[in-house]
């Protein structure tokens, strides 16, 4: 979870492979409308995000009631947005909140190409963003460091909170 520029699908791709568990990117699932909205500089409001809310929700409910594991990419902004998506899977779902410097998300959207959440919402995102210090089965993870290290500290908050296992999935540099 986080903003436009932290990660969330480059890091919830590698922390998938790691445990084994499938990915789903949470932005192929935001209705057309939404997707339009970004896509012309437009924040979306609360009534845009809980249909798409919802949608991520019946994801998680589906794998947790198959009983698997599931890693879904989703901004998950507000502690409402997050309580939705616990509330989908009984209270069982955990956040890893991709945590980075205004400057350096700009610096990273302003490099990102064939997306379409334009740069210009990032202060949008921000003024929305709730920080989840606080919140149970959430782990907080510093993204000014290389992909690995920050897959390693997510994958050691996972382990720490007795979610996933956290001996065996280092990796080496790359």
């Amino acid at each position: 979870m986080g903003v436009s520029g932290c990660g969330k699908t480059r890091i919830g791709v590698e922390i998938a492979e790691r445990l084994g568990l499938p990915f789903i990117e949470g932005d192929t699932l935001h209705p057309p409308g939404n997707v339009e909205k970004m896509s012309a500089g437009i924040p979306l409001a609360d009534d845009d995000r809980w249909p798409w809310l919802d949608l991520v929700g019946a994801a998680l409910r589906q794998a947790n009631e198959e009983g698997r594991g599931l890693v879904v990419s989703c901004s998950a902004l507000k502690e409402s947005y997050r309580d939705r998506l616990r509330h989908a899977v009984g209270g069982s779902a955990v956040f890893i909140f991709l945590e980075g410097s205004r400057a350096l998300l700009q610096a990273r959207l302003a490099e990102r190409g064939g997306h379409f959440f334009p740069p210009a919402l990032l202060d949008s995102q921000f003024a929305a963003l709730e920080n989840p210090d606080g919140e149970k089965l959430v782990v907080t993870v510093d993204i000014n460091a290389p992909v690995y290290s920050i897959v390693d500290a997510a994958l050691e908050g996972l382990g720490t909170l007795s979610v996933a296992p956290a001996a065996g999935t280092k990796r080496e540099a790359r």
